[in-house]
C-alpha cells in the first residue's frame, strides 16, 4: 500500500499531466503567433541536457562495465532491435491508412533508448546489478543518438518528402552529440560538480521536457489531431502499450534464465530492457518529425508507456527487493 501511495504522487507524471491541460486550456503562450520563441529556448535547453549527460558518464566506469558484455549485449538488443521488430509485425495492419500515424508513434516508441535515472532507481531497489544498469542506460542513450533516427528515417522518408536523414543527422550532431562530447571531454574538471547538483540537473532537464510537450501538444489541439482519437481508440492505444511491455519483460526473463544469469543480472536486464526514454523521445520528436507530423499524437504512447513503466516497475521492484535470495 505505501509503494503505490508513493506512486501516484509521482511529481514528473503530475506535471505531464498538468501542461497537456495547460496546452489545452491555455495556448497561448506556444501557440504559432505567439512572441515567446520557444523553439530557440527548447533547443538551447536541449544541447544543455546532453552537455549535462555527458558531464555525468564517467570514461572509466564505461571501460569497467564493459566486462560483462552477455548482459550489455542482451539489454540493448531488447532495446534497440526487439522492441522495433515487435512493432514492426503490425505494420501490414496499421502501417497506412488513417491508423498510420498511431503506428509510427509505437515504431518511434520503441525505437528509443532506454532511460537512465529510472532505470538505476528501480534496479537498486529491486536489488539488482546497479553498476550495470547504469552503464546500460548511459551506454544506451549514446547508442540511441545514431539508431533511432535509422529506425524512423525507414519509414518518414517513404511518407513524407521534407525529411531528410541527412540533416537530421546534422541537427543531432550540433545539439546533442558535440554537447556530450564536449560533457565527456570536461568530465574530469566538472564531473563532481554534475554529480553534487545531479537533483538540479535532473529538474532542468524535466523542465525542458515539460516546455517541448507543451509546445507539442499546442500545436496539436490547434490542428484538432486528436479528434481523429475517441475513448476506445485511446484504450487501445494503452493496452497496446502494456502488452507490448509485458511481452517484451517475459521474453527477456526466458532469455536470461537461457544463458544462466544470476538474479542480480536478470533483474537488471528485465528492468532496464523494458525502458524507454521520455527525454530522448521528446528531443528527438522535435528533431526527426518534420513540421506538418501531429507531435503530440506522436509522443501519446510514449507518455502512456513512460508513465505506465514506472508504477509497473515500482512495484515489482518492492516486491523483488523484498524476497530472499534462493541462493
Amino acid at each position: 500500500m505505501k509503494i503505490i501511495n508513493r506512486i501516484k504522487l509521482d511529481r514528473f507524471v503530475l506535471a505531464i499531466i498538468l501542461v497537456v491541460l495547460l496546452a489545452y486550456f491555455f495556448p497561448g503562450l506556444g501557440g504559432r503567433e505567439s512572441k515567446i520563441p520557444l523553439d530557440q529556448i527548447s533547443s538551447v535547453g536541449i544541447s544543455l541536457i546532453f552537455f549535462f549527460y555527458g558531464l555525468k558518464l564517467s570514461p572509466e566506469k564505461i571501460k569497467t562495465g564493459l566486462k560483462n558484455w552477455r548482459l550489455h549485449f542482451l539489454v540493448q538488443l531488447s532495446v534497440f532491435l526487439f522492441f522495433p521488430l515487435l512493432v514492426l509485425t503490425f505494420y501490414p495492419f496499421l502501417g497506412s491508412g488513417e491508423n498510420s500515424s498511431i503506428w509510427l508513434a509505437f515504431l518511434f516508441m520503441a525505437a528509443l533508448p532506454s532511460t537512465v535515472s529510472s532505470s538505476v532507481v528501480m534496479v537498486s531497489l529491486a536489488k539488482g546489478n546497479v553498476p550495470a544498469a547504469i552503464f546500460n542506460a548511459s551506454i544506451s542513450g549514446l547508442i540511441g543518438i545514431v539508431v533511432t533516427p535509422l529506425w524512423m528515417g525507414i519509414f518518414l522518408e517513404q511518407g513524407s518528402g521534407d525529411f531528410d536523414l541527412l540533416d537530421v543527422y546534422l541537427k543531432l550532431l550540433t545539439e546533442i552529440l558535440l554537447p556530450v562530447i564536449l560533457g565527456l571531454l570536461l568530465n574530469r574538471y566538472l564531473g563532481k560538480y554534475a554529480a553534487r547538483y545531479s537533483s538540479y540537473l535532473t529538474l532542468f532537464d524535466k523542465s525542458v521536457i515539460l516546455l517541448i510537450i507543451y509546445k507539442s501538444f499546442v500545436h496539436s489541439f490547434e490542428d484538432n489531431v486528436f479528434s481523429s482519437v475517441d475513448l476506445k481508440d485511446f484504450l487501445l492505444i494503452y493496452a497496446g502499450v502494456l502488452g507490448l511491455f509485458f511481452l517484451v519483460y517475459f521474453v527477456i526473463g526466458l532469455v536470461a534464465d537461457k544463458l544462466q544469469f544470476n538474479r542480480e543480472d536478470r533483474i537488471t536486464a528485465q528492468f532496464c530492457g523494458t525502458k524507454k526514454s521520455l527525454v530522448h523521445g521528446t528531443v528527438f520528436s522535435k528533431i526527426l518529425f518534420p513540421a506538418t507530423m501531429p507531435i503530440g499524437i506522436i509522443l501519446l504512447p510514449l507518455m502512456l508507456f513512460h508513465a505506465s513503466q514506472i508504477f509497473i516497475i515500482s512495484i515489482m521492484a518492492t516486491r523483488i527487493g523484498n524476497r530472499q535470495p534462493t541462493q
